[in-house]
């Protein structure tokens, strides 16, 4: 065993060595084991350490809660994770990209187009363009980068191969290199769409793939028919939350944009106006960065209604969908 000044000269070491440097075996208590278990769990660099809760360590790893609270601290401290000004925020904030559709009018809506770093939600009644705007954004960025990578989580079987290759020709692409760089997932039920989300990550680090866009289509529709009877809505929301922290925490790491699409229903109690609310209740309202509310206009065309942002007043736009995707009302 080495002596009590050889460690400390070996934590004076690790402390001083640049953060893009360390790796999680020179986090204090991490051998070489405990590494290896972080890492199959999606805990491969240390950010992930970082921002993961004390449980998930302890879950993935099997070390003790103490020692999990330690190592995200030193991963905190190295990753300078306090407070900043504003002015460096804005600096940041130069990183973020915008995915813009073939609609203008819908990407002024969104200040430029759908903003990576952020959740954009989707709610509406079946045929108002949710998944049509799905399919147009995995086009639509790879029309930034050709390198970049899209994935699309469906859980209603709307995925649709076809439409990409007939927005990819509107757009000037290849149809078949658009769909390469497409990566699709069925997911069976809420289990299986978590777990999903989760290996995104892997797919970035471990396959070192550009991912840009997350889809998820849709976002609640498994946890609705899974959860029936206000007896589970605890649980239901509970394990929303979890998802949509994931899937928060992805688009803020690899600065990519996550759309998804949201169930709605009709509230008894509404006797003017429109009745029609999303799913997921505060939660997934909360969660999500930007939302827009789609509803059938006159003649074919849609209406989307930006319902709540950080930074965006409210306001509407007209688009319609053909088959080169979503376009400006003519």
């Amino acid at each position: 065993m080495p002596r009590k000044n050889e460690i400390e000269e070996e934590t004076i070491v690790t402390n001083t060595m640049p953060k893009e440097q360390l790796t999680l075996e020179d986090i204090p208590g991490v051998g070489a084991a405990t590494a290896e278990k972080l890492s199959a769990a999606g805990y491969s660099t240390l950010l992930s350490v970082a921002v993961a809760s004390p449980g998930e360590l302890v879950e993935a790893s099997g070390v003790t809660e103490a020692l999990a609270r330690k190592m995200i601290q030193f991963a905190r401290d190295k990753m300078e994770m306090g407070f900043e000004t504003g002015e460096e925020l804005l600096k940041k904030r130069e990183l973020v990209e915008k995915i813009q559709l073939r609609s203008k009018a819908f990407n002024d809506l969104l200040g430029g187009g759908f903003e990576t770093q952020s959740i954009t939600e989707c709610f509406g009644e079946f045929g108002s363009g949710k998944t049509q705007i799905g399919h147009s954004l995995c086009v639509a960025v790879q029309k930034m980068n050709p390198e970049f990578i899209a994935i699309y989580i469906d859980t209603e079987n709307t995925f649709r191969p076809e439409r990409i290759q007939q927005i990819a020709k509107a757009e000037g692409l290849d149809p078949t290199q658009a769909l390469r760089h497409i990566k699709i997932a069925r997911a069976f039920n809420s289990d299986h769409q978590m777990l999903l989300a989760e290996k995104v990550e892997d797919l970035i680090t471990k396959q070192g793939l550009q991912v840009k866009l997350l889809v998820v289509d849709s976002l609640t529709a498994h946890f609705r028919a899974e959860f029936i009877g206000r007896g589970t809505l605890a649980e239901r929301q509970q394990k929303l939350n979890k998802h949509m922290h994931t899937l928060s925490k992805i688009a803020m790491m690899y600065n990519l944009a996550v759309y998804v699409t949201n169930q709605v229903m009709a509230r008894p109690d509404v006797f003017f106006g429109d009745p029609t609310q999303a799913i997921g209740g505060h939660i997934v309202a909360h969660a999500s960065t930007f939302r827009l509310y789609l509803r059938k206009g006159k003649k074919g065309t849609r209406v989307a209604k930006l319902v709540d942002s950080p930074n965006l007043a409210e306001g509407e736009a007209s688009f319609t969908v053909d088959e080169g995707g979503v376009k400006d009302v003519i």
